[in-house]
């Protein structure tokens, strides 16, 4: 069979870097497969993508050797808007893909360049639309929408045109968990009905391997590290090799002594093959020792008997209500568009609630105006692009002290202690651009506690990125927290996150609180899971059929095990 997508020798150097970020490629992908393509941040995953798709070298300039063939056509003398008719793409940020007024309007663009007659254009924009469920929001405008609701929009603007290959940047990035896997179940009905090609990029490999895939591409430092089947490299460690999370069932069986095989087809934990792993996992159970975290009495948010609406009469939140005390760490969680970003807007005091009242340290804050609150409790935006707006680092720390009129002696003193917290203080006279995506992070946070807040509310502090930058940030996270005893909310679709660093779980379903527990509990208990759009953790499943009788407290031991694991490591 032709390959439908070829790399001989193909070497690519973007014309502002020194080093080639693609190297040697010789890859081959044929007509139907569908392809997972992982590896960390910057090994060069999404450049394969560019160069498939046109955008290099023609939105992307610089030095290629080596060929590409995408059906036979050269990617890089076709052009993008050639190649736009082979091979589709669906972006990770989905904000640099709308074209149009209204969602109808941005999913038909590619139908009205091609002239397709307007009642097939209706019809075939309404048929896409119900697949991935905005049918409802196809007269309303794509800024207007939810992270996870712009990414729907975004596969529709692709899957309404006939394309033979479709790529996928980080498709679930900004969706619930669930809607995540209606996204692979979309993928692969796509690929199954249409017999389109699929190249899927993502750190969630966990989630990414809801839907069988043919192969699973490893990418390392602009090299092609692995290119096997799905049980192939589950059985072996590449993954953890190239600093990439494993599934969860896939980590606690190697927790528990287990030497994983090929034989145990272990792709799916639903259908893995776990007769012989039984007993060492039971055995792993049973020898466990841990203490749980002792917890402050006292309180610090208390959020009471909260309505909110936009619109009079449609209400977004009811009667949500909710005591944090000091010190804990807590997420925030639920399906796209629940309501856990409004909420975090309330407390910060950008929006006035219908009714009900927040406390903080027992007093009443309606009184506060944004900014008295902003010293108290900081808010930290999902994208640093959303909060930095001074070209150096210093200067963007020193803002919020600066405009508060605080004397340039201490905003001296309070920015170099406050970038030494964050690691940053060796940048402190450097423009924020010559920084990575996880130190512009650690910029916005470290703008925040130079506030000296009692607490840090976090929107989707670890989206889009690897395991190796998601664990810095997340340690970094609870050392703030343990060392200066800061509160720390974190809205987040990230069940490893949840389960891994937080105390408690707030669960928010169609604008009402329905669980307030612990991680573990949330996430083995499928009622609330299947309300809140989560997922159920693959830890539950793993305990259910190894006879464990508490699969609650399995999960318990796996996160005390890995979270021991991580400090031996300091």
């Amino acid at each position: 069979m032709t390959p439908i997508i070829e790399f001989k020798d193909y070497t690519f150097k973007y014309r502002s870097q020194v080093e080639p970020t693609l190297r040697d490629i010789n890859l081959k992908i044929y007509p139907g497969e569908k392809v997972l393509i992982v590896g960390p941040s910057g090994s060069g995953k999404s450049t394969i993508v560019h160069c498939i798709n046109g955008l290099v070298p023609f939105s992307f300039a610089g030095d290629i050797t080596g060929t590409l063939r995408v059906k036979g056509e050269d990617p890089a003398k076709l052009g993008v808007f050639g190649m736009s008719k082979i091979a589709g793409t669906v972006l990770q940020d989905t904000n640099g893909q709308f074209i149009g007024l209204t969602v109808a309007e941005d999913i038909a663009f590619a139908l009205e360049n091609d002239m397709v007659p307007q009642e097939e254009m209706l019809d075939r924009v309404e048929r896409v639309a119900e697949i991935v469920e905005v049918d409802r929001l196809l007269k309303n405008a794509p800024w207007e929408l939810s992270g996870g609701q712009k990414q729907r929009v975004s596969m529709a603007g692709v899957m309404v045109d006939d394309v033979e290959i479709l790529l996928f940047d980080e498709p679930l990035a900004n969706l619930d968990p669930a809607t995540g896997k209606r996204a692979i179940d979309l993928i692969d009905r796509i690929s199954k009905e249409r017999n389109a090609t699929i190249l899927i990029i993502e750190h969630r490999l966990e989630d990414a391997l809801y839907r069988d895939v043919d192969r699973i591409i490893v990418v390392g430092e602009g090299r092609i590290v692995a290119d096997l089947k799905p049980d192939e490299i589950l059985a072996g460690n590449i993954f953890t090799e190239q600093g990439i999370r494993e599934p969860l069932y896939i980590a606690a069986l190697k927790h528990a002594g287990c030497r994983i095989t090929e034989e145990s087809r272990p792709q799916h934990i639903e259908t893995m093959l776990l007769d012989s792993y039984k007993e060492q996992v039971k055995k792993w159970f049973q020898a466990a020792e841990y203490e749980k975290r002792k917890q402050s009495e006292e309180s610090v948010l208390t959020v009471k008997d909260l309505y909110f609406s936009y619109i009079e009469g449609k209400q977004v939140l009811q009667h949500i209500h909710f005591d944090i005390h000091k010190g804990e760490m807590v997420s925030v969680v639920g399906k796209n568009g629940a309501g856990k970003s409004t909420l975090a807007g309330i407390i910060c005091g950008f929006m006035k609630p219908t009714k009900g009242s927040i406390l903080l340290n027992g007093e009443d804050i309606e009184g506060l105006s944004v900014k008295e609150r902003g010293e108290k409790i900081g808010l930290v935006m999902q994208s640093p692009g959303q909060m930095i707006s001074k070209p150096m680092i210093y200067d963007e720390v020193a803002l919020g002290l600066a405009v508060r009129g605080v004397p340039e002696e201490e905003i001296k003193e309070r920015v170099y202690h406050t970038l030494k917290i964050c690691g940053l203080y060796p940048f402190r006279n450097w423009p924020i651009s010559a920084l990575s995506y996880g130190q512009k992070k650690r910029v916005t946070i470290a703008s925040i506690l130079v506030m000296n807040p009692e607490v840090i509310i976090l929107d989707e502090p670890t989206a889009g990125q690897d395991y190796r930058h998601y664990t810095e940030i997340m340690e970094f996270l609870k050392e703030i927290n343990e060392r200066y005893g800061i509160t720390i909310i974190m809205i987040t679709h990230d069940m490893h996150l949840m389960l891994e660093y937080t105390d408690r779980a707030i669960v928010i379903a169609d604008g009402h609180l329905i669980a307030d527990d612990a991680p573990v509990n949330v996430l083995t208990d499928e009622m609330i899971a299947d309300k809140a759009y989560l997922k159920k953790t693959s830890l539950y499943d793993l305990a259910v059929k190894c006879g464990i009788e508490s699969p609650s407290e399995f999960a318990e031991r796996f996160i005390h095990y890995e979270r021991a694991l991580r400090e031996g490591e300091k």
